[in-house]
This record gives structure tokens, C-alpha cells and sequence, in this order.
């Protein structure tokens, strides 16, 4: 998959989520202006890392500013979990199906949408060509110096999806197939774009600082030759300290997978990093700073480099943009 020779580099940026204004500062930050409308570099491509819905305030101008650099050549984007839920959550399931939307529409999942579904009450024709760019958008990018992915490269999945889709792009079929918890299409999906996860032992449970109750934790996917729990958790809430020293467990080795140093650089968003921007390894760039929860709204600038360099993450502070924007 060709992402194009005519850039000298490409600038990757971490999950926007609304936060539209902070969006155009770091553009202007790295370089981009705004002409006939639309956000461009004259050497440089933006590539984004999905989730640019939901949780802000600014939704709908965020994917207006985004789409019009793709639909104009001058950004890529990939699917974002967020994306897929918004997608899954306003489509009908099929006759006979026994499901009335492909995404349940329960207290939870609208807690989570509610900002984006209600930016675009008053604006159905737009949400509807939304949704369709969407379902468009590809799951992953790839070529000879380095990968994008909203959470994960699985390799198995991703070369399943290829053998089966002919391309990096999902259509209606896998859609539908997809909202069925246990087929190989849920999976995929729930690999890729919500990454590696372990359950708590013992059936434990945690409260996270979102209020919700897991028995389940984020991990790593690049750590090498782990032995406990907390050589493997990548989230914002840490484990209890009980369970962070307990060993993995021979069906945790099976659950994780392992990204090798030897692989082409990788970035993903998705994992809610706090902080100073930095690599998670050597050619790993997560590059989501939670940007709306106040924290930072990040790019890496990505030359010919062949190992994540700590001095080319570029970001805005989203604390007086959010203010400003609310």
C-alpha cells in the first residue's frame, strides 16, 4: 500500500478527539497553513491516528479539518476505535439478525458517544457522509520504513485481513460481520484498533479514574521476555499493587504478542500517555497524550529515521485550548 513519494515526511497525529482548535495550533505549530480552506504543508503529509470523535468540544469541526486534508491529499488517516463505535452504533443490523443496531445502544455507549451524537442532532446529511467516510477509512498504513495503526499491529490479523479484504479497507459484509462477539472479523477489529489485553487474576476488579469498573487491563505489545504483570500494563491506571508483582501466567503469554525491534518503526494512539512525549521502545511512537482530559495533543515528525528519536515529538498543551474551546 503506496502512501505517496511526493513528500519529503510525514507528520503522525495522536488522537484529536473534538478538540478542534488544538488541532489548528499544532498544524500552525508544524508548519501547516490553511489555504483555499483547507490545512497543507508544501513538503510534508499529516497522517492521523483515528479518534477524532467523541469527548470534545469541537467534534464536528475537528472532522471537517481532517477530512478536507485527506479528500485533498494532503493527510492519510486510519480507523480509530472511536470511529468503529460510532460507525457500528448508528447502523441497523440486519433482518433476522436479532440486532436492531450493530453496536447496543445501552447506558455505557451512549455515555461515551453523547458528545459526538449530540454535535450532530441538528446536522443529519452531514453526520450520514461522516459516517460513510468512515466506514472508508483504513485500518492500517504501511510501507518499507514504518507502519500506522490505532492500537495494534498484529501481523496474523493483518495479513488475514489482506488475504480476505484484498486491501486495507473494511465494506458492509465485514461491518455486519464484525458485531458478533468471537468471529475472526470482532477479533480483528478488536485487535487492532483496541489493542492487547489481560484479565485481572482472581477475578479482580478495578475502578479506573473514569469511574468505570475493568476486569480487564491495556498491555504492551513490544515488551521483551516479560515476568509480571507490571512489566506488561500500558494505561493510565495502575494495577493494584498486589497483582502488579504476581507473575504471568503461561495462558497471559498466549494472550500477548510481541512486536520485535527488528520490525519497521510502528505508531499507534489510543493509550491515554501522560507526561513528556517519548518512545515506548526503540521503533515504537505511541503519540496519544490525552489531549482532551487535558493533557497534550501531539505529532511526530517522521523523517528517514529508522529508530524513534525522542526530540521529534512536537505538541500544544490542550489545558487553555480547552478552556477556550468549551
Amino acid at each position: 500500500m503506496p502512501m505517496g513519494s511526493a513528500y519529503q515526511g510525514y507528520d503522525l497525529i495522536g488522537d484529536v478527539h473534538g478538540c478542534a482548535l488544538s488541532l489548528q495550533l499544532l498544524l500552525q505549530k508544524l508548519g501547516y497553513s490553511k489555504q483555499a480552506g483547507v490545512y497543507q504543508h508544501p513538503k510534508r503529509q499529516a497522517i492521523f491516528l483515528g479518534d477524532i470523535v467523541d469527548r470534545g468540544p469541537r467534534i464536528r469541526e475537528a472532522l471537517h479539518i481532517v477530512r478536507d486534508m485527506v479528500d485533498a491529499g494532503h493527510a492519510q488517516i486510519v480507523m480509530g476505535n472511536h470511529e468503529f463505535n460510532y460507525l457500528s452504533y448508528l447502523t441497523p443490523g440486519l433482518p433476522g439478525s436479532g440486532m436492531e443496531y450493530l453496536r447496543t445502544h445501552n447506558r455505557r455507549h451512549l455515555r461515551i458517544l453523547n458528545e459526538t451524537l449530540e454535535q450532530f442532532a441538528n446536522y443529519p446529511q452531514e453526520q450520514k457522509a461522516f459516517l460513510q467516510w468512515i466506514k472508508e477509512m483504513p485500518l492500517f498504513l504501511e510501507q518499507q520504513q514504518f507502519r500506522v495503526v490505532h492500537a495494534c499491529w498484529s501481523q496474523q490479523h493483518i495479513d488475514q485481513f489482506l488475504l480476505t479484504q484484498g486491501g486495507n479497507q473494511i465494506d458492509d459484509d465485514y461491518l455486519h460481520r464484525s458485531a458478533y462477539h468471537g468471529t475472526l472479523e470482532w477479533e480483528t477489529m478488536d485487535r487492532l484498533l483496541r489493542g492487547t489485553h489481560l484479565k485481572l487474576p482472581n477475578d479482580e476488579v478495578m475502578v479506573s479514574k473514569d469511574g468505570y469498573k475493568r476486569r480487564f487491563f491495556r498491555t504492551k505489545f513490544w515488551s521483551e521476555r516479560p515476568q509480571y504483570y507490571i512489566d506488561v500494563v500500558f494505561q493510565p491506571d495502575p494495577l493494584p499493587e498486589h497483582v502488579a508483582r504476581m507473575r504471568l501466567t503461561q495462558q497471559d503469554y498466549d494472550d500477548l504478542l510481541y512486536y520485535s525491534t527488528n520490525e519497521p518503526l510502528l505508531f499507534v494512539g489510543h493509550y491515554w500517555c501522560d507526561g513528556e512525549p517519548r518512545p515506548v521502545a526503540p521503533n515504537v511512537a505511541c503519540i496519544d497524550y490525552s489531549a482532551v482530559k487535558f493533557g497534550k495533543l501531539v505529532a511526530y515528525r517522521l523523517d528517514q529515521e529508522t529508530e524513534i528519536n525522542p526530540n521529534k515529538f512536537i505538541w500544544v498543551d490542550v489545558l487553555k485550548e480547552i478552556s477556550d474551546e468549551s
